[in-house]
């Protein structure tokens, strides 16, 4: 089966020919299969943002090429229009983008525009809504009188109604407390799970990105420097760190019971560390 995107050599320009001229991405090339969930890591400037609007069409590439399903998304305004649709954008902090006078008309805005029937946006607005938690009553309520986090439901069910294929979201957890980022983050995998999407996500929390993501994507400088599982990826924690990125804390403190001579290997989430702890444990107790 082909991949869903491709990106093939692609570079983006800012202000090109000008004098505050700036290359944002630098000959770029990976695929994405079918279901996976990907981390995209960089610290700020590294064209992250730019990388994702690239994906659904929202900027064009300077050179190269973005093949969605094995078409070049740019080759018609039909085929860019379809891939708006079919990869979901969800930027950071997207309550601020929130406009109808209630919640039902927000989230059914995208699949009006995509022309459906109105029970068939019905369908995807009660559905969209439950998956990100969101109550029947909530749907006839204005955004504005919710909380923050709920308001980040409503930004996320309105993209999920679309139902893309490819959602993708720039600092979901932005600014929520643990236990909304824990049900954020939940409400994407139940997508993950329910529409075998494919999911990739911008984020800070090395934990986070640990924990969910089949792979991540390394941006530095406007070059994507590495692309791995997260074990191949954290274990070159050392250039992680010379790039000015964090690692998993847990990480952190394997390496530094590594320096003191501990026979414990590379880790990047609690439940292998708790596993590797509780082997050294039993084998004390055996020698």
């Amino acid at each position: 089966m082909n991949p869903i995107l491709e990106i093939k050599d692609l570079s983006y320009i800012y202000s090109a020919g000008t004098p505050f001229e700036h290359c944002a991405l630098d000959h770029i090339s990976f695929t994405v299969e079918r279901g996976e969930f990907i981390g995209i890591i960089g610290h700020t400037g590294s064209g992250k943002s730019t990388l994702m609007q690239q994906l659904n069409g929202l900027l064009k590439p300077t050179s190269g090429r973005v093949l969605l399903d094995g078409k070049d998304i740019w080759s018609d305004k039909k085929t860019t229009r379809e891939a708006r649709f079919r990869v979901g954008l969800v930027f950071q902090y997207p309550e601020y983008q929130l406009f109808e006078e209630t919640v039902y008309k927000d989230i059914a805005f995208g699949p009006k525009n995509m022309g459906l029937d109105e029970k068939e946006v019905d369908r995807r607005v009660r559905e969209a809504a439950g998956f990100v938690g969101l109550t029947q009553a909530q749907l006839e309520v204005s955004p504005f009188d919710l909380s923050g986090g709920q308001k980040r439901r409503v930004a996320i069910a309105g993209v999920i109604a679309m139902e893309p294929e490819v959602l993708i979201l720039d600092e979901p957890t932005a600014g929520l407390d643990p236990v909304g980022r824990a049900e954020i983050l939940g409400n994407i995998q139940d997508y993950r799970r329910a529409k075998n999407a494919t999911i990739m996500m911008v984020s800070h929390s090395m934990e986070d990105v640990a924990r969910l993501t089949d792979r991540l994507l390394v941006l530095n400088g406007s070059k994507l420097a590495m692309d791995g599982t997260p074990a191949e990826v954290f274990t070159r924690a050392g250039e992680l760190l010379d790039m000015g990125l964090n690692i998993p804390l847990v990480t952190q403190v394997f390496l530094e019971l590594q320096k003191l001579g501990l026979p414990v290997e590379n880790v990047y989430t609690l439940e292998q560390a708790a596993a590797q702890l509780k082997a050294i444990r039993g084998g004390e107790r055996h020698a």
